[in-house]
C-alpha cells in the first residue's frame, strides 16, 4: 500500500540573503531555476532567520526552538542530543530521514535524528570556536576578516566546491537508492550546501555569466563610524575593516563572486529536482528552498551577517508543491523555527503531535493555504555569540522591526516606508507609545542579565573542555561516513546479473528464455 504522505526535500544554501534573489526583486542576480519554481509556489516575503550566525539558526530551526532555550549561543555552543529535531518527530512518524551536507552540529552526537548521514560536515564540531565575552578585546583567528573581499575573484576549484560537489552528488545517489528500493515509506532528506558563504570565489563559467559593469554597488553605502550603532562598530573593529584600502572594486568583485555562487546553487538545485523527477518522487514531494542567515554584502559598509538588519536576518522561503498549495506570496512575517510544527503538519496530515518539548514555532499550513490571521504575527531574534556586548535581541511585527542590547543598541524601523533601513524612531516623540510596547515586550521575554550570565558560564566550560580535549589522544567529534567498498559495485559475494537488475532504474524485466540454461560455475561458497 503507498503512503499517501508527501516525501519532503528541504534544501538549504548558507549565507543567502533574500534581497539577492530576483524571485525577491533582484535584477542583476541569475537563478532562473528558483525563479521558475518561486513562480510555481508559495513565496514568504519575509522569513527571518531565529539568530543570523550558521550554527544557533540551524540549531533553532530543527529544534523549532529559540536559540536561548536550547543554549546554541554561538558556533562552538553544543547541540544537546536530549533535544528532539524535525528528525526526530518525522522518523517516529514513519518517515526515512537523511542528511546530505552541512549542518554544523556541535558535539558527540552528529546524527540528530537523521537516520543516515551522506557526508561528513564542512565545519568543526567541537567547542575551538568558543567566544569570550569576558575578554571582547580578543580578536580570535576564526573571525572573519575582509581577505575574503579583497581576494575575491576567478578559481579553478575550492574546499566549497568540493563539498558542495559531494553533498549534491551522494544526495542524488541517494534519491535513485530510494527509488530502485521502491519501499512505501516516505522520506524527508536535507540537502545543505555552503555557498554562497565566503569566500567570494567561484569558476570562470560562473564567474563570466555576468559582466562587471552589470554588478551594482549597495543600495546604502558605507556609513561614517558616527553613523553607524554600537554593535555595527564592534563588528567592523572585529574583522578590521581598516585593515585594507578597500576601492570601489574590490566591493564590485566580491558582489560579482556572491552572485556568480547564486547561480552555481542554481544550478545545484536544478540538479536536484532533475534526480526527483528521473527518480519518480516529483509528484509526491514537497520542496523547501531556504537558507540559515543572509549576507550584508557592503551594505551599510558591513560584510557577513551578525546583526539584524534585513541583509543579514532575512532569508528566502519558497515551498513548492504545485498539486498541494496554489502560487502566492505571503507577506506574514515567519521564521525558521516554524518549519518543524508545518513538517510534522505534513506528516500527519494535519493530526499534529504532542510535543516532547515547548515549540516557539507554528505551523505555515495556514498562510500556505492562503487563509489570513486576525491578529499580527511576530517573528523574534537572539544572537549570542562572538563580538556582541550581551545578548542582542530582534522583535518583527507587521511593518516594525526593533533591535534591542545592552549596554547602547537600540534601533527601530518601519519596514514599509524605509525598507533600507536608514532611519532609526526611537527618538520620534510621535512613536514613543510603539516604541515603550516593544521595550515591556524585551522584559518580559526575556531576562537579559540572567541570559548574558548563562552565556558567559557556559564559555567558561567549554574554554575548559576545549583545552582538555587537544592534551593527549585527540578522538574527532567530527562525522565519518561509513563507506563499505566491499560490497559496492561489482563484486563476486553477488549475482551479475541480478545486480544489474536491481540496479538498473526502472527496472526491466527480460522476456521469458526460450530455454532453461544451468549455470555451472557457482559463487565461492555456494
Amino acid at each position: 500500500m503507498t503512503d499517501p504522505r508527501p516525501n519532503i526535500l528541504l534544501i538549504q544554501a548558507d549565507q543567502v540573503a533574500a534581497a539577492a534573489l530576483p524571485f525577491y526583486g533582484h535584477r542583476t542576480v541569475k537563478t532562473p531555476h528558483l525563479a521558475e519554481m518561486a513562480a510555481q509556489g508559495v513565496v514568504f516575503e519575509n522569513a527571518y532567520c531565529n539568530s543570523p550566525l550558521c550554527s544557533p539558526s540551524r540549531f533553532s530551526m530543527m529544534s523549532g526552538q529559540m536559540p536561548s532555550r536550547i543554549a546554541a549561543y554561538d558556533n562552538a555552543a553544543e547541540f544537546a542530543a536530549a533535544i528532539p529535531t524535525f528528525a526526530h518527530y518525522l522518523r517516529l512518524l514513519g518517515y526515512h530521514t537523511v542528511l546530505s551536507g552541512k549542518m554544523h552540529f556541535v558535539g558527540p552526537d552528529q546524527l540528530h535524528g537523521f537516520e543516515e548521514r551522506l557526508t561528513t560536515d564542512i565545519y568543526p564540531s567541537d567547542f575551538a570556536w568558543t567566544p569570550d565575552w569576558e575578554h571582547p578585546e580578543r580578536i580570535l583567528e576564526w573571525y572573519h576578516t575582509m581577505e575574503s573581499v579583497v581576494t575575491a575573484g576567478v578559481c579553478e576549484t575550492s574546499v566549497d566546491l568540493d563539498f558542495d560537489e559531494e553533498v549534491v552528488f551522494h544526495a542524488s545517489r541517494k534519491l535513485f537508492d530510494l527509488a530502485r528500493r521502491g519501499a512505501a515509506q516516505p522520506f524527508c532528506m536535507v540537502v545543505s550546501l555552503g555557498h554562497p558563504h565566503d569566500p567570494y570565489i567561484m569558476p570562470r563559467a560562473y564567474w563570466d555569466r555576468y559582466r562587471d559593469d552589470e554588478i551594482e554597488p549597495p543600495t546604502v553605502g558605507a556609513l561614517t563610524w558616527e553613523q553607524h550603532d554600537a554593535h555595527s562598530r564592534r563588528l567592523l573593529e572585529a574583522f578590521a575593516h581598516d585593515e585594507y584600502a578597500i576601492t570601489a572594486q574590490h566591493i564590485r568583485d566580491a558582489r560579482h563572486g556572491y552572485y556568480a555562487a547564486l547561480s552555481y546553487v542554481d544550478d545545484k538545485v536544478a540538479q536536484l529536482m532533475q534526480t526527483l523527477q528521473a527518480a519518480g518522487f516529483a509528484e509526491n514531494t514537497i520542496v523547501l528552498f531556504t537558507s540559515d542567515h543572509g549576507d550584508m554584502l557592503g551594505e551599510r559598509g558591513l560584510w557577513y551577517k551578525m546583526h539584524f538588519y534585513e541583509w543579514s536576518a532575512r532569508v528566502p522561503l519558497l515551498v513548492y508543491a504545485p498539486g498541494r498549495y496554489a502560487p502566492r506570496r505571503v507577506t506574514t512575517p515567519v521564521s525558521l523555527v516554524d518549519l518543524l510544527p508545518t513538517l510534522v503538519d505534513w506528516a500527519t496530515q494535519g493530526e499534529g503531535i504532542r510535543w516532547a518539548d515547548h515549540v516557539d514555532g507554528h505551523s505555515l499550513t495556514p498562510l500556505l493555504r492562503g487563509e489570513t490571521q486576525a491578529a499580527p504575527r511576530a517573528v523574534y531574534g537572539e544572537y549570542l555569540a562572538e563580538i556582541a556586548a550581551g545578548p542582542l535581541v530582534m522583535i518583527r511585527r507587521g511593518p516594525h522591526k526593533y533591535i534591542f542590547g545592552e549596554p547602547d543598541v537600540e534601533l527601530l524601523f518601519d519596514l514599509d516606508s524605509d525598507p533600507h533601513e536608514q532611519h532609526n524612531l526611537t527618538g520620534v516623540a510621535s512613536l514613543s507609545g510603539l516604541l515603550e510596547s516593544f521595550r515591556n515586550e524585551v522584559r518580559a521575554r526575556w531576562d537579559l542579565a540572567a541570559l548574558r550570565e548563562s552565556v558567559i558560564a557556559s564559555q567558561r566550560r567549554r574554554h575548559l573542555v576545549a583545552a582538555a580535549l587537544m592534551k593527549g589522544r585527540i578522538t574527532p567529534w567530527d562525522f565519518q561516513p561509513y563507506i563499505d567498498a566491499s560490497q559496492q559495485y561489482i563484486r563476486n559475494t553477488k549475482e551479475l546479473w541480478e545486480l544489474y537488475k536491481q540496479a538498473r532504474f526502472p527496472s526491466v524485466e527480460p522476456p521469458a528464455p526460450q530455454r532453461k540454461v544451468e549455470r555451472h560455475v557457482k559463487l565461492p561458497g555456494k
